[in-house]
């Protein structure tokens, strides 16, 4: 079992909370700078060892402290997140930045514009450190996928931090940033944030604008932040939600005040606890934290509901076949001509596509692309992505059912902890497996949030998935924290 042994050295560091750095920060008891240059030398210091950083924009970064600072001098109101260290995963564009998607095919590429969830933190007054390394293409569950090597877990560096926002996730665990930006697919803020010991948030789909990422599978990305709590986490989904009028999927709902939200009792919320999610594969360790997590929120007022999914068993069949067939779709792009990786051994045009694409993409990355190349292929189109978008309607409505009769649903986010590095690369059946606790929430457009609920004997964490109905974060927030309070 995973959870057996832990052999090598620790990075965890917990940051101070983003209220009492703001606030530090607005009193001139503390200089942003300042604390932006000690960031950039706990990076110098552990990132030879964990590899979080691919690259830094110490200029940027240092230039909008000196900002915050003179605001804070002046008296001049601050964001929410004046001075605040962030860090960014890199399939979220930054203007003038390396934007690699953890990919060789896009090497050299320096994008223009910033994304718009990098844009809305600026103007928050977040201090933006640099790009943090993930699976390629955001496609992996371990961030072993990265052509510029694997992330290790600060808790245990002979352990992977989860995917494919690994790197996002030990950012925050080893306090190489107050809080990060990554995305989720099928599991990719949550699964990390178990493996790592920190919170991640799953907004609901178009509850976050997607502008200025490099797409995955159209469908399914969305963009949400990790922090060390749950308060800090819901600080930072309020800054970059939102509708965005770049991008078409955004939701036009206003936007809560998610920190208020969060701090709200629990008292008389109906918890349900799907049985699906508690079966084969759950490590007994993994399993004795979420009950102990189950056993909290009764003691904090909740009523606690048995119910059913039964569609949760489709939902990695489901999910890897939808998820591929866009990301064949939405991979065609790169294709050596405009940007990016080209061959230099290309006789003619179609060898320069050929060996680009073969020589700039990673094993797991033409894996997908094959699988969804195959899945919306004439003759097998109807059998495949049409039937996988029909059960994944069908895993919808099962939600919207559930949600009728509870408030929220608690699931562990992962059947096991953080697994050893290169224990299940040679195994991907196994590796997509570690997010079948994940996928049905992506697939069905709500949101979650995984925050810690315990420690197995040798320390590695656990996390507990909350899920909530669409543009229910709120929700989902205020019985993350009750979770959370418990635990000290």
């Amino acid at each position: 079992m995973s959870s057996e042994t832990r052999n090598s050295e620790s990075y965890v560091e917990k940051p101070k909370t983003l209220a009492e750095l703001r606030e530090g920060i607005a009193s001139g008891a503390l200089k942003a700078a300042d604390l932006a240059a000690s960031y950039y030398e706990r990076i110098e210091k552990v990132n030879p060892r964990l590899n979080v950083y691919l690259s830094l924009t110490k200029e940027r970064a240092l230039e909008q402290a000196a900002h915050v600072d003179e605001a804070a001098a002046k008296g001049n109101p601050l964001g929410p997140l004046a001075g605040i260290p962030v860090g960014i995963k890199d399939v979220l564009v930054v203007k003038g930045a390396p934007a690699t998607a953890g990919s060789r095919i896009l090497e050299g590429y320096h994008p223009p514009y910033d994304a718009t969830s990098v844009t809305k933190l600026e103007a928050a007054g977040a201090v933006l450190l640099g790009k943090i390394n993930c699976d390629e293409f955001a496609m992996g569950s371990s961030n072993e996928n990265s052509a510029y090597g694997p992330v290790r877990n600060p808790v245990d560096t002979e352990r992977v931090p989860g995917g494919s926002s690994g790197g996002s996730a030990a950012a925050v665990a080893a306090n190489m940033a107050v809080a990060t930006l990554g995305t989720d697919t099928g599991g990719s803020i949550r699964q990390p944030a178990s493996f790592c010991g920190v919170v991640g948030v799953l907004p609901t789909y178009g509850r976050v604008s997607r502008y200025g990422l490099i797409a995955f599978a159209s469908s399914l990305d969305r963009v949400g932040p990790f922090a060390a709590n749950v308060r800090d986490a819901a600080t930072l989904l309020g800054v970059i939600a939102g509708h965005d009028p770049k991008d078409a999927t955004s939701s036009l709902a206003p936007v809560p005040d998610y920190a208020l939200e969060s701090g709200r009792p629990v008292e008389g919320l109906r918890i349900g606890v799907p049985a699906e999610y508690f079966g084969e594969g759950l490590e007994p360790e993994v399993r004795v934290a979420i009950e102990k997590g189950i056993e909290d929120l009764k003691a904090a007022g909740c009523t606690v509901k048995p119910i059913s999914l039964p569609h949760t068993r489709y939902a990695i069949p489901t999910y890897y076949l939808v998820a591929t067939a866009e990301a064949s779709a939405n991979l065609a792009r790169f294709d050596g001509v405009r940007y990016g990786y080209r061959s230099k051994d290309s006789a003619t045009l179609a060898d320069m596509y050929r060996h680009s694409r073969d020589e700039g993409f990673g094993a797991e990355v033409k894996r997908r692309i094959l699988l969804g190349t195959y899945a919306l292929s004439a003759g097998y189109y109807d059998a495949y992505y049409l039937k996988a978008q029909q059960v994944r309607r069908l895993l919808a409505e099962e939600f919207l059912r559930a949600f009728a009769e509870v408030d929220a649903i608690v699931t562990p986010t992962a059947p096991t902890t953080a697994f050893k590095l290169g224990e299940k690369t040679g195994d991907p059946l196994s590796m997509y497996l570690a997010d079948i606790y994940t996928v049905t929430a992506s697939l069905a457009g709500i949101c979650g949030v995984t925050v810690p609920c315990g420690t197995t004997k040798v320390g590695l964490p656990v996390g507990m998935q909350v899920l909530a109905a669409h543009l229910n974060e709120s929700t989902a927030f205020r019985v993350a924290r009750a979770v959370e309070a418990a635990q000290k």
